[in-house]
């Protein structure tokens, strides 16, 4: 990020924070196959977002709230029929990457209740600034 200083506190310097969502279960209607688009789907979200901070301090204000970022998976997920993961892990991560201070994403996306014998099938997006 052109122009970047990085945050110094008494004794180091803040470069970067990832703010992590692991395992956040939703459902949704989500699928290429005829009998997924009308039965949700249960699926597992993870999101680091690494965000160059703006400011310092023990404050809600200077970091992005977990509350917001669950927020844009929980809209996202709801807002009707998708076919496919990607293009749900697509949206999650292009949506993070608003938040101020937000440079890089990873967002995986597991569907566990698809194929028998495995955990869980899925897909991990990583999108830069």
């Amino acid at each position: 990020m052109a122009g970047f200083t990085p945050l110094r506190t008494n004794r180091f310097v803040v470069e970067s924070r990832t703010l992590l969502v692991k395992g956040l279960e939703l459902e949704c209607l989500i699928g290429v196959h005829q009998h997924e688009r009308s039965s949700v789907q249960r699926v597992l979200v993870d999101v680091e977002l690494e965000v160059k901070p703006i400011r310092h301090g023990d404050d809600l204000n200077c970091v992005v709230s977990y509350e917001d970022v669950v927020a844009v998976v929980r809209r996202l997920a709801d807002g009707g029929h998708i076919q496919l993961v990607e293009t749900l892990a697509e949206r999650v991560a292009a949506c993070c990457l608003k938040f101020d201070g937000a440079v890089r994403v990873s967002v995986t996306i597991l569907k566990p209740d698809v194929l028998p014998g495995a955990a869980a099938l899925g897909v991990r997006v990583q999108q830069t600034l």
